[in-house]
């Protein structure tokens, strides 16, 4: 498996004073040094965190490739179109919420999101649906055309806090197998940690994990290198 690194919350720090520091590229270059695969960061509607400027000057400085995760709607469409990251991520956004609570509803919007997979391709961007694990939702999924799926891992990594996800984890283990049934590759992501991310290893053909609030979070203790590097060298 592969490490994706989002760094969102190092732009969630940036703006709780203003200015410019910590500086979002500068930490892209540590993650991109210490081994990260990819940068991955999520340009929400209310730019709480990143800012447009941040996801276009990742993607002219980085050696690595970009995955911005975005919501489906028109506005990221078009940024989408312009900036031309490596991929996509479409993800599920309430103004309300705190992080993503869970996946996108690729069966109820089918239609909207194979049209937005289909002008993203047209660009050469690949295409990846944060869903749950959830057998019609894979199949909406392949209907799509996504390249991708990224399962979800909140509900297991929120049963792990209970002593109680062997559950939550087989679910991901049968989502993975249908998945890749169906010719999609299967990424991970959401509330992995320094604990739980063993279990990833459990789930046949995982290609990438995108982790970002426990890295930044263990950067504060070990500086953000040695965080990425840690979490490389246990997937």
């Amino acid at each position: 498996m592969d490490l994706g690194v989002n760094i969102d919350h190092i732009a969630t720090l940036r703006n709780a004073r203003g200015g410019i520091e910590p500086c979002i590229l500068d930490a892209a270059f540590v993650a991109q040094d210490a081994g990260a695969k990819q940068i991955t960061a999520h340009l929400r509607e209310d730019r709480r965190h990143m800012k447009d400027e941040d996801v276009f000057l990742l993607k002219e400085k980085l050696n690595i490739p970009l995955n911005l995760e975005m919501a489906a709607t028109e506005e990221m469409e078009k940024i989408a179109l312009k900036l031309v990251p490596a991929s996509c991520c479409i993800v599920p956004e309430k103004r309300l919420e705190i992080t993503t609570e869970g996946g996108l509803d690729v069966v109820k919007f089918q239609d909207k999101i194979k049209k937005l997979t289909e002008s993203l391709h047209e660009k050469n961007i690949k295409v990846s649906l944060f869903i749950d694990a959830d057998m019609k939702q894979i199949e909406a999924s392949k209907r799509c055309y996504a390249d991708y799926i990224e399962l979800h891992t909140g509900f297991f990594s929120n049963a792990y806090l209970k002593n109680d996800f062997e559950f939550e984890l087989e679910k991901l283990k049968n989502a993975a197998k249908y998945a890749q049934s169906l010719g999609i590759k299967v990424n991970a992501g959401h509330g992995l940690n320094y604990e739980n991310v063993k279990y990833m290893h459990e789930i046949e053909g995982l290609i990438e994990l995108n982790i970002g609030h426990s890295i930044i979070s263990r950067a504060i203790f070990t500086g953000l290198h040695k965080a990425v590097k840690d979490m490389i060298d246990l997937i």
